[in-house]
């Protein structure tokens, strides 16, 4: 499947996102790295041009960083890269172990690897929220929660999806 078939499948399935458990770690981590270098490239537009706009009260160091554009950018954007990468494949594990306390609840069988898959796109809706709500001005913390309380529903909607135990 391509990215963008996961991507619509994701937002709209969640009997799919449960099936997606079975594709290669690869082609997850890909569809990972989508969002990621998506959310490095808004992170490092919003740097470039929250940093014009702020530093302009700053007498000398606008000019200070105009001749130093061609070192900081890149190192700018790599360092964003990184913690973006970071931040996410940490909160996909975090939800991925609320997901395994779900799935327990449920009564259903599954590994950590299995249910990790999973969250990783069950965490495509939020993201994309999350990119919409710090852009019109919700404040970091509640979007911190609306995503995760969006990511658990929609894991728990795929977990129902998962093989029952056996009694």
């Amino acid at each position: 499947m391509s990215i963008s078939q996961l991507l619509l499948a994701s937002i709209s399935n969640p009997k799919k996102i449960a099936a997606f458990r079975l594709l290669p770690i690869g082609k997850v981590i890909q569809y990972v790295f989508f969002f990621v270098v998506i959310l490095s490239l808004l992170s490092f537009v919003h740097f470039i041009t929250g940093f014009k706009t702020d530093s302009t009260s700053i007498d000398g160091l606008l000019d200070y960083v105009e001749n130093m554009e061609w070192i900081l950018y890149p190192f700018a954007f790599i360092i964003q890269f990184i913690m973006t990468t970071l931040l996410l494949f940490v909160r996909i594990s975090l939800m991925a172990f609320g997901g395994m306390l779900i799935l327990k609840l449920l009564k259903r069988r599954g590994d950590y690897r299995h249910v990790w898959r999973t969250t990783a796109f069950a965490y495509t809706s939020p993201t994309i929220l999350s990119i919409f709500l710090l852009y019109i001005g919700v404040s970091d913390g509640w979007i911190f929660i609306v995503t995760t309380v969006i990511c658990m529903i929609y894991l728990a909607l795929a977990l129902k999806y998962y093989p029952q135990k056996k009694a």
